[in-house]
């Protein structure tokens, strides 16, 4: 079941945009879940916060949290704190000054880890991560997005031994939406 609470604030907050929309993959889509307006916004970090940590409590794991960078880092934050369960970052890339860590965090050999993201389109970030966490030690089965948009990225995931689990789906957030939008 949808989270109602959590579909109302991301349209509250104006993070459903209608229009044409370049993706991050190269398509295009005539509506946009915008991450940066909701993980901005204190309401909905609060509301996606607590509905991680249930949704990681049923799953009655004992798993770090991972995030992606740039755009899962708030999330992974705020669920940090309302679980007390610690983080680490994954980043697209080693950094090419510092530590050149692709992996920022204290992560342990065999370390079970849970990657939490924003929204999932195709799953390849989250695809890249959960490879850049095995190769550092993690063991790595499960993603868990604020906004699955019912684009591919459950099956890309599957074929990289990773299960999606999301709050709410495309065709929960615009259930309500103009008759021309596609989902």
């Amino acid at each position: 079941m949808a989270n109602d609470e959590l579909i109302a604030a991301l349209r509250d907050a104006d993070a459903v945009k209608f229009g044409e929309f370049e993706l991050s993959h190269g398509g295009t889509s005539n509506y946009y879940v915008d991450k940066y307006v909701f993980e901005t916004n204190p309401d909905c970090l609060d509301l996606i916060a607590g509905a991680f940590a249930e949704r990681i409590a049923e799953w009655d794991m004992d798993a770090t949290l991972a995030g992606v960078a740039l755009g899962a880092v708030p999330l992974v934050a705020v669920t940090s704190v309302e679980t007390d369960i610690p983080y680490v970052i994954a980043r697209k890339q080693a950094k090419e000054y510092g530590t050149g860590n692709r992996i920022e965090g204290d992560l342990t050999d065999g370390e079970e880890v849970i990657i939490l993201e924003d929204i999932a389109t195709t799953g390849q970030s989250a695809v890249d991560a959960a490879e850049a966490l095995r190769e550092a030690g993690a063991v790595v089965n499960r993603v868990l997005v604020v906004v699955d948009r019912e684009e591919g990225a459950s099956e890309n995931l599957a074929d990289h031994d990773l299960e999606l689990s999301s709050l709410v789906t495309a065709s929960d957030l615009l259930a309500d939406a103009p008759d021309d939008i596609d989902v």
